[in-house]
C-alpha cells in the first residue's frame, strides 16, 4: 500500500504517484484541493482524507475512491466505470456527463448533480445522494439513476428548482410525497408515487448506501418515494426540432 501526504503537493506531481505506483491501495493524507485525482484510473483502491479539487475521479475507469470528507465541483466527471464513496458532502455537476459506475454520497450534492447522464452500451450509471440536491438536478438526463434519500441534512426540501429539465432518459428517485416537490417541475416531465416494482429496481443500491454509511435499510424504505420520468405524451424533442 502506498501513502502519500498530499499538503501542499502540486496535483500533477500527487496524479503522477497515483498513476506510477504498482500498489493496488492507495491513500491520500492532508488533501488540500488537489484536482484530477484518480483520472481514468482503473484497478486501484484510492482513499483519500481530506478534500480534493475538482473532477475527481473524471474519466475513472474501474477503480475505487472513498473520500472521508467533502468534495469540489465535477465529481466523477465522465466516469465510466468503478465506484466514488463520498463520507461528506459534494459540489456542483456531480456526474457530469457519467456513462458508468457508481456515486455515493452522505450528504448532500449541489446544482446540476447528474447533467448529461447516459447509459452507454451495457453501463448504466447510478448515483445515490443521501442528503439533498440542488436545483437542475438530472438536467438533460438521458439514462441512468438518481436517488435522492433527503436524509443528514437541513434543507427544507430533498430538491431544488427545475429538477428533470431537458430530462429524455433514465429515471430520479426522490425519497418524498409529491406535494413535497417544488412547483417549477417542467412539464416535460412526469412524476407518479413509487411502486413495490419501483423499489426492487432500486434495492441494491439503497443496501450499498446502507452498508456504506452504517444506515438502516429498512427504515429507508420504509418512507415515500416519487419516480420522475420523460413524459413521452410531451417529449422535449418538440422543444429542439422543427414539426
Amino acid at each position: 500500500m502506498m501513502t502519500i501526504e498530499a499538503y501542499d503537493m502540486h496535483y500533477k506531481t500527487l496524479n503522477e504517484k497515483v498513476k506510477k505506483t504498482k500498489d493496488k491501495k492507495v491513500v491520500i493524507d492532508k488533501c488540500f484541493g488537489q484536482r484530477f485525482i484518480g483520472a481514468a484510473s482503473s484497478g486501484k483502491e484510492i482513499t483519500i482524507n481530506g478534500t480534493p479539487g475538482n473532477a475527481l475521479g473524471c474519466y475513472l475507469d474501474g477503480s475505487d475512491i472513498i473520500v472521508n470528507g467533502n468534495t469540489q465541483d465535477a465529481t466523477g466527471d465522465t466516469m465510466n466505470d468503478g465506484r466514488i464513496i463520498v463520507y461528506g458532502n459534494c459540489g456542483d455537476a456531480t456526474g457530469y456527463g457519467m456513462r458508468g459506475g457508481e456515486i455515493y454520497i452522505h450528504g448532500n450534492s449541489g446544482y446540476r448533480s447528474g447533467i448529461h447522464m447516459k447509459s452507454y452500451q451495457d453501463k448504466m450509471p447510478v448515483v445515490v445522494i443521501g442528503g439533498s440536491a440542488g436545483s437542475f438536478l438530472g438536467e438533460y438526463q438521458a439514462g441512468g439513476l438518481i436517488i435522492v434519500l433527503g436524509m443528514n441534512t437541513d434543507s427544507d426540501g430533498i430538491v431544488g428548482n427545475f429538477c428533470g429539465t431537458g430530462m429524455h432518459g433514465g429515471k430520479i428517485f426522490l425519497r418524498c410525497k409529491k406535494e413535497a416537490l417544488p412547483k417549477s417541475m417542467p412539464a416535460q416531465v412526469v412524476a407518479r408515487t413509487a411502486e413495490e416494482k419501483d423499489l426492487k429496481d432500486i434495492s441494491a443500491y439503497i443496501d450499498k448506501y446502507a452498508k456504506f454509511f452504517n444506515e438502516d435499510k429498512k427504515d429507508i424504505l420504509s418512507g415515500d418515494f416519487v419516480v420522475i420520468e420523460p413524459n413521452t405524451a410531451n417529449p422535449y424533442k418538440k422543444l429542439y426540432t422543427h414539426v
